[in-house]
């Protein structure tokens, strides 16, 4: 099949983001084939740089950085400065989206507020990511991943009672990235350009409520917080991990009563539970969870990983090992799907994931991590800049060093 061509081919975004969310929504547009240019403080750049230095380290990158941050080109830009406000805008000029997800009023006091935009950039789709939206009374406050997902009650619904957790991937980041990279998608398809285009705001704490939707209805309807199960979910039973006999854990889950019958009658040989009416219907199981619980873990602690799972695929019974990071590094199912690749990184080559999407006859790009800076000389050099106005503009601190 010939290479079809990048979806975003000829889309330009330009990004002024910390840390997860606008970067995760920038690099999932880079690996659609959008150019991706990260506008970054000369002083330090973008500060999930440094969380770390564990790739290619000591003393090189950091594993959040290079994970959303493939594929851009970094420009330095001094935004305090009107030279670098005015380079901005040059670049706003060739440019189809801005993300942004600056601290409450940035964007505003940069000049770059809806209103702004319309006016002066009107064919660029500004979205910006912030943490409350606007209008209501935590409007002002910072949000970090973990704030929000106190705030909006996902970590009440994780970890177990008396002890809420909050869930290992900062998915208050992430989610938010990827609805602000569908929202630029779906303008992108229908945009007009003889009408200004729309802003769009995506919030973490709308994000996440929209994430705990299951939650909040049952919570709405029952009058009941559902208190969290572990490895488990409140949801559905039998549904959970259960130690094996080999010192390994298994996953096992039923989602109705058909799965149910075959799991307590070919794969535990208890007709006995299958035919006792305190767990004919699903919510009759999640009542007395803590008798179908015992029996399972009885059974599976008598039993190695590899039997279980080879009786519970026999038996059409949704079934899974758990795994580590390290486990999940060696993956077979990684491995055999050759869903690796290596991409450039200033410290060296390392290896990473292709992006979920698997499009046919598409392959994504898996462009460079960029440095700090790395691409200011070529990309103010497009912009018209001479070699002599850009010693000037980096005598003047309005742009980082080359490369720095």
């Amino acid at each position: 099949m010939p290479q079809q061509s990048a979806p975003l081919a000829g889309v330009t975004v330009v990004a002024l983001e910390q840390a997860v969310s606008a970067p995760m929504c920038t690099r999932a547009l880079a690996d659609f084939g959008a150019r991706v240019i990260k506008v970054e403080n000369p002083d330090g750049g973008d500060f999930a740089r440094y969380y770390d230095d564990v790739v290619c380290g000591p003393g090189g990158q950091a594993a959040h950085f290079v994970w959303v941050n493939r594929g851009k080109e970094s420009v330095t830009l001094d935004l305090k400065s009107a030279a670098g406000r005015d380079i901005l805008h040059r670049l706003l000029d060739r440019a189809d989206v801005l993300v942004s997800n600056l601290a409450p009023g940035a964007t505003a006091r940069l000049g770059l507020s809806a209103e702004d935009m319309a006016s002066r950039h009107p064919n660029v789709i500004a979205v910006e990511i912030d943490g409350y939206g606007s209008g209501g009374p935590l409007s002002h406050k910072r949000a970090y991943d973990l704030l929000v997902q106190a705030e909006s009650g996902v970590c009440s619904v994780t970890g177990h009672p008396g002890a809420p957790a909050k869930p290992g991937p900062p998915v208050a980041d992430v989610t938010s990235g990827l609805y602000s990279a569908l929202s630029i998608m779906a303008l992108l398809v229908g945009r007009d350009r003889s009408a200004p285009a729309p802003s769009v705001t995506v919030s973490l704490f709308d994000t996440m409520a929209e994430m705990m939707g299951y939650h909040l209805t049952y919570a709405r309807h029952a009058g009941i917080d559902q208190q969290p199960l572990g490895m488990s979910s409140p949801a559905v039973a039998p549904y959970g991990a259960y130690p094996t006999a080999d010192g390994q854990t298994v996953v096992l889950g039923t989602t109705n009563d058909r799965e149910w019958q075959r799991l307590a009658r070919e794969l535990l040989g208890r007709d006995d539970l299958a035919d006792d009416p305190r767990f004919a219907g699903n919510a009759d199981r999640v009542a007395h969870r803590p008798i179908l619980d015992e029996a399972i873990g009885d059974w599976c602690a008598r039993h190695d990983l590899a039997k279980i799972q080879d009786a519970a695929d026999a038996a059409g019974i949704g079934n899974a090992r758990y795994n580590t990071p390290s486990d999940v590094l060696a993956h077979p199912q990684l491995a055999e799907r050759a869903r690796w690749r290596q991409i450039d990184t200033p410290a060296g080559p390392i290896p990473s994931l292709l992006p979920p999407p698997v499009i046919a006859g598409y392959d994504p790009p898996m462009g460079a991590v960029p440095g700090l800076g790395e691409h200011t000389d070529a990309v103010l050099g497009e912009l018209g800049f001479t070699a002599a106005e850009i010693v000037a503009l980096r005598g003047q601190g309005a742009i980082g060093q080359a490369g720095s």
